[in-house]
């Protein structure tokens, strides 16, 4: 077994006995990132002389007897949005491609504190915006399972970089399914926590800007394990952080493990909202009875929350507009041409909305809050497909049709932006193929705090199903 096959802990165990070098650990993963990050574009930027330096220092600890914390020595590989002191920062832009940041979010310092070592920031549409990635900046991320479609986005550079073994774990950021969406694409586990689990202090211009919708940083891994203690990490109340929240003490790794016998599970194939391709569903729906087997209770149940898929996404979208538009218009004014045309258009209609309009959003939260509160009342989980559709080609946004249904290819094929409404946690949780070989990913969310939940599951259908990588 190469070492770039080995999960992170299983990394930071060996590196713990002394069996292998964190300087040989690194190396071997930016070698597999020299190899494949041409033809992929996972990462905007590679650490590579500070990321061996880091390295040195880890081993020097190591043979003095003293580990930092649970990922001494493992690479991690951070999302471009993710501002890094003194790391160049670009946030999928071209006019933040020299940015070297001067502050970072305690999510990162935390990070930094475990033991993990840096070695880049992966690719990201431009702040974010979109649930594929491209950028003007270094271009297109590319599906490692099938170079033709797309990673998915914003956090597609880390799901890539992940499941190509380039790093082991990686963080993402979720404003809309940004975490489960190439989760989902790329085949494997990807965790929305719950809002205010992880601080989200990346702005020390608006400490207030996370929750239209709420943004959410959180881990991607191939195993549960690493998703788990990658958490563990990320977590805990920051006082610089207006809605982080005291949490308390749970051993995520020890809850993983628990099984989910006498739980009760309900499914939904779509939320009575969305369209969603047989070839989807029928992978979820042949999986399901693992958990039956396993001592769940899995019941499928109707979802009416009273509005349309346009009535959803126009709200949702209402959110996300006015967010950009207050955050990067001055910036755009004084730059228009340097604004891909998307990142523009959505600026320009934001700009339009009034703030009765924005506060209004609240009412329609409320109901789909009301109805998730009412199923989490009933049920310890609800469990659905992550997306409408698997992978498609990279060269588009989306698909144009689902179930030869018109669809918009921007937003109607993710099932994902229901949980940024409210804050509840959410994962992806690879569990099977397409005829075609393409992943596919378990939506599975829970009431709020009920993150171990889903790693139970996650560790479940692990147990069962395996962990799968593409050949590269």
């Amino acid at each position: 077994m190469e070492i770039v096959d080995l999960s992170a802990m299983e990394m930071a165990k060996l590196i713990e006995q002394r069996k292998i070098s964190p300087v040989d650990v690194v190396s071997a993963h930016l070698a597999r990132i020299n190899s494949l990050n041409n033809e992929l574009n996972m990462f905007v930027s590679v650490f590579e002389e500070e990321a061996l330096e880091d390295a040195k220092s880890a081993e020097y600890a190591i043979m003095k007897g003293v580990s930092t914390g649970p990922l001494h020595g493992v690479p991690i590989a951070l999302k471009d949005l993710t501002p890094v002191i003194g790391r160049r920062t670009t946030f999928g832009s071209e006019l933040f491609n020299d940015h070297i940041p001067v502050h970072e979010p305690t999510m990162v310092k935390r990070i930094r504190q475990s033991g993990a070592i840096i070695i880049g920031k992966t690719n990201t549409p431009e702040f974010g915006h979109k649930g594929t990635t491209s950028n003007q900046i270094v271009g297109t991320t590319k599906n490692p399972w099938n170079k033709a479609m797309t990673a998915g986005g914003s956090s597609g550079g880390s799901g890539a970089a992940v499941a190509s073994k380039c790093v082991p774990i990686a963080e993402g950021s979720d404003g809309g399914g940004s975490i489960r969406i190439p989760a989902s694409f790329n085949g494997i586990l990807g965790l929305k926590p719950t809002f205010g689990r992880v601080p989200f202090d990346s702005s020390p211009f608006n400490r207030f800007g996370t929750t239209q919708p709420y943004v959410h940083y959180g881990p991607m891994s191939r195993t549960v394990e690493d998703s788990a203690t990658l958490l563990s990490v990320m977590e805990g109340y920051e006082a610089n952080d207006p809605y982080s929240v005291p949490l308390a003490k749970e051993d995520l790794l020890s809850e993983s493990n628990k099984g989910i016998k006498g739980m009760t599970f309900a499914y939904t194939r779509n939320y009575g909202l969305y369209e969603c391709e047989p070839e989807v569903s029928d992978v979820i729906e042949k999986i399901l009875p693992i958990l039956e087997h396993h001592g769940a209770k899995l019941v499928k149940i109707p979802i009416d929350f009273g509005l349309d898929l346009t009535e959803l996404i126009s709200f949702f979208n209402k959110m996300w507009f006015a967010g950009l538009a207050s955050a990067y218009g001055s910036l755009y004014d004084r730059n228009p041409s340097d604004f891909s045309p998307s990142v523009a258009s959505m600026i320009e209609e934001g700009r339009k909305i009034s703030a009765v309009e924005l506060r209004k959003t609240e009412e329609l939260r409320t109901v789909i809050w009301n109805n998730l509160q009412h199923i989490y009342r009933e049920f310890d989980c609800l469990l659905s497909p992550v997306l409408g559709v698997a992978a498609f080609k990279h060269d588009i946004e989306g698909p144009e049709k689902i179930n030869g249904k018109t669809s918009s290819p921007i937003s109607d094929w993710m099932m994902t932006q229901l949980y940024n409404c409210t804050g509840h946690p959410a994962a992806s949780i690879p569990v099977g193929f397409t005829p075609q070989g393409m992943p596919i990913g378990l939506q599975a969310s829970a009431s709020k705090f009920n993150d171990s939940i889903l790693l139970r599951i996650a560790k479940v259908l692990e147990s069962e199903l395996g962990v799968h990588s593409p050949t590269l």
